[in-house]
């Protein structure tokens, strides 16, 4: 059958299953847009911007477990992509992002919203592709989807030239993929498994090390078992968080900069770090040189780049996370670890996570603890900063894909368009943005998108005033000299003057006007009593997004906090 290359990328779409795209029209990819018009099998999603596209077909993508599709068009449509795209390949999230390009005659002449994003984005992509020739796209399309979801995640970028769209051919979508030399391992060699069984059984001060892996493998029920099996106590790295619950009795928390005390104090004790699909990267570590000192480590990790890249690996395991702890499920003896176990539960109890002091002021951790009591079944999307690590330290959180998160390259602005596609990909249950004020600011054209879907997405804005992380560091480590962190700051303030006087307005922007202006519900709560009214009423909004302004205590802490370069064993606890 002949068709366009434009009817050919509807066709591919449809048969991977697509169900949502999210996505910027511009010249060169009218004909795919074209294609899109009256087509009922795939929704489009406009936002109103292309990072925000990328953004929200992540929060889908990492909510569902499916492959999220985001269509833009040339030059600044596809350029304004890489910041999505970095953020998913940091946190191995599947998306396969089409691009439109300049028709081939032109590329390399410097034409109108030319850019050649192949280049641009091969570093923060898993794989990419500029198609050259029409028989080749429907074999690239299938070949980006299998890419994208198999092995190590990660985002795939298709980018087709404008008269590759209008060129027809008879040329089939494949029914198959094959690609040379791209064969992720999944099954994990049985001998390593078995050592790996064997360096658990013998332990004394074994420790689960948890990460995005558990939770993108789907690996969690068997490790649910294995830790009720043998009752090694867990800590996790950001990403982690969710895929083991974080109020069950063996868990002792994140680790790393902001990890609890329990968790970092566990790490550097422990004679067996086992990890569960983590990366080891910098800041759960520390400084490497001290990090988890007595300890041997078994890693599972279906990316051989992983393992020994940071830590020296004792036991190696390649394989998919799920499939291998189904099989060291069936060869695990528990370890006699009733010491070990008890010591940790000490370190926990002595070192309880302490709410931020109201002080006739609101609590930022307040506010979350009773933001998860209320909402104990929502999604949490976080933006970046403060409010990030507070959501991981302060929330509650059950079951894998509960809470996501922008984790490898903290990306602000992340948190609100991924709240989006995660509430589209999941219309049964509420979603839930924990943001700063600096960082919802960085996307917020997408309250628009939004309201026009009628989406009830609440956002919990913890309003302090300042670039929050930013401050925090510069109160800690240079002497409280508040550069450029002041968001009330304006052209009549002194010059050193960076705290709010009484010339300062209360909040910029009025973030319930912002709201009502875009056809949102906004609400203002200003004292700790007012939280639990707030909630309520956001969750009788069913048919539009709710912006709850929190103000919180301007110069609250994320503690504990180990400064940089520093082991996590030398964590400040406080001021």
């Amino acid at each position: 059958m002949v068709r366009t290359g434009a009817e050919l990328v509807i066709e591919a779409l449809k048969a991977e299953g697509v169900e949502i795209i999210f996505g910027f029209p511009g010249g060169v990819v009218i004909p795919i847009f074209d294609r899109l018009y009256g087509e009922e099998s795939l929704r489009v999603v406009l936002t109103r911007h292309e990072q925000g596209a990328v953004h929200a077909a992540d929060g889908y993508a990492r909510s569902t477990g499916r492959v999220g599709v985001c269509l833009v068009t040339s030059g600044p449509g596809a350029t304004n992509t890489v910041t999505g795209l970095a953020t998913a390949n940091f946190d191995s999230v599947p998306l396969v992002v089409i691009t439109g390009q300049v028709s081939r005659n032109m590329i390399g002449n410097d034409a109108f919203q030319e850019a050649d994003i192949v280049g641009i984005s091969r570093s923060v992509t898993k794989h990419n592709y500029l198609v050259t020739d029409r028989r080749d796209l429907g074999r690239i399309l299938r070949e980006a989807f299998h890419i994208a979801a198999s092995g190590r995640p990660g985002p795939v970028l298709v980018d087709i030239p404008k008269d590759v769209l209008l060129e027809a051919s008879e040329e089939p979508l494949p029914d198959t993929v094959s690609i040379r030399g791209y064969n992720p391992t999944t099954r994990g060699h049985p001998l390593q498994i078995r050592k790996a069984a064997e360096r658990l059984a013998k332990a004394r001060r074994p420790l689960f090390y948890i990460g995005g892996g558990l939770v993108i493998s789907g690996g969690s029920p068997s490790f649910r078992r294995i830790v009720e099996r043998t009752g090694v106590p867990v800590v996790s790295s950001l990403m982690g968080i969710g895929a083991f619950p974080t109020d069950h009795p063996r868990f002792l928390g994140m680790l790393g900069m902001h990890g609890t005390w329990a968790a970092n104090t566990a790490v550097q004790h422990c004679d067996l770090l086992f990890a569960v699909g983590a990366r080891f990267d910098d800041r759960a570590t520390g400084d490497l040189r001290t990090f988890a000192p007595e300890a041997k480590v078994v890693h599972i990790d279906i990316d051989p780049a992983s393992i020994s890249r940071n830590v020296a690996v004792d036991v190696p395991v390649v394989g998919d996370v799920r499939l291998v702890l189904e099989e060291l499920e069936g060869c695990l003896a528990a370890p006699s670890i009733e010491d070990w176990v008890a010591q940790t539960e000490e370190w926990k109890r002595s070192h309880l996570l302490a709410d931020t002091p109201d002080d006739g002021r609101l609590s930022p951790t307040r506010v979350i603890r009773e933001l998860c009591a209320a909402f104990p079944d929502a999604i949490y999307t976080t933006e970046v900063g403060q409010n990030q690590m507070w959501a991981a330290l302060y929330g509650t959180f059950r079951e894998p894909r509960q809470f996501l998160t922008s984790g490898g390259l903290g990306t602000m602005g992340y948190g609100f368009p991924a709240a989006i596609g995660a509430q589209l990909g999941n219309a049964d249950r509420r979603v839930i943005d924990i943001a700063g004020d600096g960082s919802i600011q960085m996307n917020i054209q997408e309250l628009a998108t939004a309201v026009h879907e009628g989406l009830p997405v609440i956002v919990a804005i913890l309003n302090n005033g300042y670039l929050g992380m930013v401050r925090q560091w510069q109160e800690l480590f240079f002497e409280r000299r508040y550069s450029s962190v002041c968001l009330m700051r304006n052209g009549r303030c002194p010059r050193g003057c960076a705290k709010p006087g009484d010339q300062c307005p209360p909040y910029v922007p009025d973030f319930v006007k912002l709201a009502e202006a875009y056809g949102a519900v906004g609400i203002r709560v200003t004292a700790p009593g007012e939280v639990g009214p707030a909630l309520e009423r956001a969750r009788g909004v069913t048919d539009r997004p709710v912006f709850i302004d929190f103000l919180v205590e301007r110069e609250a802490n994320v503690w504990p906090i180990v400064p940089a370069g520093k082991g996590i064993d030398e964590m400040l606890m406080d001021a």
